[in-house]
């Protein structure tokens, strides 16, 4: 068996891909951002906070200053009183709509009864229709 260390050696790899990636993206709460800001076009902390489940404002803080450094999101102070801050995504966190919809579609495939009232699985493509996720609730 070969090694990992070995195998990216190999292939003049440093690390490894999947725990580079799991590193950015890897974090409780961090795809529940992106899927928030994609789908239900979130942009304040007050949002976020209100609608994903579990989450505290120490939490939210750090994952938003999180996603910044890694050029996820990017953090908007909007000039008008009283002063308010927004988050968007960059192109670099937008490419992950893909990996929200496998995401989706194992949940639907795998978990059936934890996903739909009637046992009947579905991919997202069959919820939502071949649309973008992220064009959804325009």
């Amino acid at each position: 068996m070969v090694e990992l260390k070995q195998h990216l050696k190999e292939f003049g790899m440093k690390h490894c891909p999947i725990d580079n990636s799991l590193k950015v993206f890897g974090k409780k709460f961090t795809m529940h951002l992106v899927r928030n800001m994609l789908l239900l076009k979130q942009k304040k902390f007050s949002e976020f906070l209100r609608t994903i489940e579990g989450i505290n404002t120490k939490t939210l803080s750090i994952r938003l200053r999180e996603m910044e450094s890694e050029g996820l999101i990017r953090r908007k102070i909007i000039d008008k009183r009283p002063l308010r801050v927004e988050y968007t995504l960059t192109e670099k966190g937008k490419a992950l709509e893909p990996l929200l919809v496998q995401i989706g579609n194992f949940s639907m495939q795998w978990e059936p009864k934890k996903i739909f009232k009637k046992e009947k699985p579905m991919t997202v493509m069959q919820t939502y229709g071949t649309q973008r996720l992220s064009k959804i609730w325009d």
